[in-house]
């Protein structure tokens, strides 16, 4: 998500670097703890437990523990902020879309091809997320990362 953290991001399907942004979320909530993370941020406690222990919840999976694709940018920087290793949940989020701009500008994307690339997204709200003016997911920041980080 952030500049430096996933250089490989390329390199890398959605999936799996999806569970990589997930891998750093459980670091920090090991390191911090989950009572602190849940009261700190907006994340369940057992969504907050799913990932200290290192598991994402199956699309499929019934009970209480969201899919772990479903949080949200906002949320992930929220809970990397709890970290003395990352800056401000604001900054967290501010750079994580910058990395997407910036992968648009090198890989001479605009929102029309990044959309036309993912199946169900439209370039308006590809655009919106992108700047921050709509709710984005982990999913789909790693989707679009990976292709953007892939074209270039």
């Amino acid at each position: 998500m952030l500049t430096g953290h996933f250089p490989d991001a390329g390199e890398r399907d959605p999936e799996a670097l999806l569970v990589a942004y997930l891998d750093v979320l459980g670091d920090v909530i090991d390191e911090q703890g989950v009572e602190t993370v849940v009261a700190e941020t907006d994340l369940s406690t057992a969504t907050a437990e799913a990932l200290a222990d290192g598991e994402t919840a199956s699309p499929d999976a019934p009970g209480s523990v969201e899919r772990a694709g479903d949080i949200t940018l906002d949320e992930a920087a929220a809970v990397l902020a709890r970290s003395e290793a990352f800056p401000d949940a604001e900054t967290v989020a501010a750079e994580a879309r910058d990395v997407l701009l910036m992968g648009m500008t090198t890989a001479v994307m605009d929102v029309d091809a990044v959309a036309s690339r993912l199946d169900d997204t439209d370039p308006k709200t590809v655009q919106q997320q992108v700047e921050g003016r709509h709710p984005i997911t982990l999913e789909e920041y790693a989707r679009i990362h990976s292709l953007l980080e892939g074209a270039s």
